[in-house]
């Protein structure tokens, strides 16, 4: 019994690992991570005059958040490039358009001295506005290299340079394609300020967190911080094409664009005789849009007949829909067979109320996997078993001699006990 057992168990385990190795071809993705680039955060602060008020666990705001740039400091990991900009800082005034400029680079984002970045943090004092959009604007360019980017921006009220509404900022950021990702956090927040920072980080795929303590405050920025050094794969921004005759060629990988509101989007794949398109699309609403939407993908020849289609609908309860669809071209005889160019068109429903930006359009990501396609049928056996319906016919076999021999030893025992 127990060898029956052991041997079932392999037998399972050997069946799992070919399995396994038949539903996950390798592929080489663009944008793969490689470890070699360095990840990147630009800690922003809210440095406005209303960090002077005293209503975190007792003190200010301001020393909750030097006490937690300390500590986060401390924590850093070694192969993470950090900086801190501030927003706020330096003029008193009374001056909007003065006080809107008012964003500097305290720390620049590079390699971090421990104890000159300290120093810098020590010296800061709550001063005046807070140009939250300028500031993200500034932000953006403090980074340099191929590494994952990160800013964390942590504030305790509303931008106060309208008409720049940062989350605007946050989005042109974000059509940019150049991987940034922005997390807020909000001390102490009222519901405008919750509203806005979430916002601001929903338009680059990152994260709002609201912070009462500062301990919460110490855990949440480390937690940011570690997380960047998190690999990655970045999506290769590309611009898609308003037909399939301009759409440009990419391979697998993974891919970031824009589409506007009820327009289509073309792109083009290579197939070769043998090889499997996988094909997904993601579109995220990152601004209001009204509930009832959807996202077509479509597989089709340069000379406009369908392959495939895939598609999704939406209700409004989630800001992402998504969809995909498979093409299997079949093998071919001649040993220089050309590829096939296959056009892949991504339209949306998406609409908006009188009185919301249509521009930019919305994010969308694609992600193409062109991989061997199944084998061929004298290859593998029926029922879909593959190469290991061997294994299966072997246990069929053990199991009925087994039970043959099973039958006869009761017998036999039968007639010696009646014998007896």
């Amino acid at each position: 019994m127990i060898t029956s057992k052991r041997l079932a168990a392999g037998v399972c385990a050997l069946l799992a690992a070919l399995t396994a190795g038949i539903a996950f071809p390798a592929a080489a993705l663009a944008g793969e991570p490689t470890g070699e680039a360095t990840p990147q955060v630009d800690l922003v602060l809210d440095v406005s005059g209303s960090m002077r008020t005293r209503d975190i666990d007792g003190g200010t705001r301001m020393a909750a958040a030097k006490q937690a740039f300390n500590e986060v400091l401390d924590a850093t990991p070694e192969d993470v490039d950090l900086g801190i900009r501030t927003l706020g800082a330096d003029y008193p005034g009374d001056d909007q358009k003065t006080g809107c400029k008012d964003t500097a680079q305290l720390y620049p984002v590079g390699p971090l001295d421990r104890t000159e970045a300290k120093t810098a943090v020590a010296t800061l004092s709550p001063t005046g506005w807070t140009p939250i959009g300028p500031a993200l604007l500034k932000a953006a360019d403090d980074f340099d290299g191929d590494g994952s980017k990160r800013i964390v921006l942590i504030s305790d009220g509303e931008d106060t340079c309208a008409p720049l509404d940062p989350c605007e900022v946050a989005r042109e950021i974000a059509a940019k394609g150049i991987g940034l990702t922005i997390d807020t956090l909000g001390l102490v927040p009222n519901a405008k300020m919750r509203q806005q920072l979430s916002c601001i980080a929903e338009a680059t795929g990152g994260t709002y967190t609201s912070v009462e303590h500062t301990d919460e405050l110490t855990d949440r920025v480390n937690q940011l911080v570690d997380r960047a050094a998190d690999p990655v794969v970045t999506p290769v921004a590309v611009d898609g094409a308003a037909a399939c005759a301009e759409a440009p060629t990419v391979k697998s990988g993974l891919y970031t664009d824009r589409e506007e509101f009820g327009k289509q989007r073309w792109y083009r794949v290579d197939v070769e005789p043998g090889q499997e398109l996988r094909a997904s699309v993601s579109v995220g609403a990152d601004r209001a849009v009204n509930p009832s939407y959807g996202v077509l993908l479509r597989a089709v020849t340069v000379h406009g007949r369908e392959i495939v289609r895939g598609e999704a609908a939406g209700n409004g309860r989630t800001d992402v829909v998504s969809t995909g669809l498979r093409y299997p071209k079949a093998e071919s005889d001649e040993e220089d067979a050309a590829s096939e160019a296959v056009c892949l068109q991504v339209t949306n429903s998406f609409s908006v109320a009188s009185g919301v930006k249509t521009t930019p359009g919305l994010p969308l990501e694609l992600t193409v996997d062109v991989v061997d396609g199944p084998s061929p049928a004298s290859d593998v056996a029926s029922f879909g078993l593959g190469r290991g319906w061997w294994l299966l016919g072997a246990l069929i076999l053990a199991g009925f001699l087994a039970g043959l021999i099973w039958g006869w030893l009761s017998r036999w025992r039968l007639a010696v006990w009646r014998t007896n």
